[in-house]
C-alpha cells in the first residue's frame, strides 16, 4: 500500500532519509512581516525527528516566523526525474545566547568537519546571538516523478498533462 501525501509516514521512505542527509539546502517559506510570502535558502539539520535552521539575531524572519509560525519547507535535488521531500509544520524559535548547536553539525555536513570547523570559529565570538527555528512535521510529501506524482496522479495522468 503506498503511504498518502501528507502522511507523517513518509519521513522513512529512502527519497526522505536521502534527501535529509545531502547538502541540499531548505528552501524555508514564510510570511514577512509586510504579509508577504518569502522563501529562504538556509543551511539545515536533521535530528530524527525536528528539522532545525539556525539564523543571527537581528534576522527579519525571526520576528516574521514568531508572529506567524506556519512555515513549509522543501528540501529538494534538482536531478532528472527531481526528487523532492515537502514539508509542513509549526515552527518554533528560541533566542540563544552563543551558537545553536546544531549549526556546527550543519557546517560539518555541508563543508566537511575541517572547514566547517573554521566556518563556526570565524563567527563564534562573545556576545554572539542566534536563533534556533526548528519544525516538527504535522504534513509531509515526497515526490520522485517515477512513483510519486504531484497532485497523487499516475505517471500515465502526469504525462498526459503536457
Amino acid at each position: 500500500m503506498t503511504i498518502p501525501q501528507g502522511s507523517i509516514e513518509l519521513l522513512d521512505t529512502d527519497i526522505a532519509q536521502y534527501l535529509l542527509q545531502s547538502t541540499n539546502l531548505a528552501r524555508v517559506s514564510y510570511v514577512a512581516a509586510d504579509g508577504t510570502p518569502r522563501v529562504f535558502p538556509m543551511l539545515f539539520h536533521w535530528t530524527g525527528q525536528v528539522l532545525v535552521l539556525a539564523t543571527f539575531a537581528g534576522a527579519r524572519k525571526i520576528e516574521a516566523i514568531r508572529r506567524r509560525p506556519a512555515l513549509a519547507v522543501t528540501i529538494d535535488e534538482p536531478s532528472s526525474p527531481p526528487k523532492a521531500l515537502l514539508l509542513r509544520g509549526t515552527a518554533t524559535v528560541v533566542g540563544m545566547d552563543g551558537i545553536v548547536p546544531e549549526y556546527r553539525a550543519m557546517h560539518h555536513r555541508y563543508a566537511g568537519v575541517d572547514q566547517g570547523e573554521r566556518n563556526v570559529a570565524a563567527v563564534d565570538r562573545p556576545g554572539v546571538k542566534m536563533a534556533r527555528i526548528s519544525l516538527r512535521p504535522a504534513w509531509v510529501g515526497v515526490l520522485d516523478f517515477q512513483t510519486r506524482f504531484p497532485g497523487g496522479t499516475t505517471a500515465a495522468e502526469f504525462e498526459n498533462r503536457g
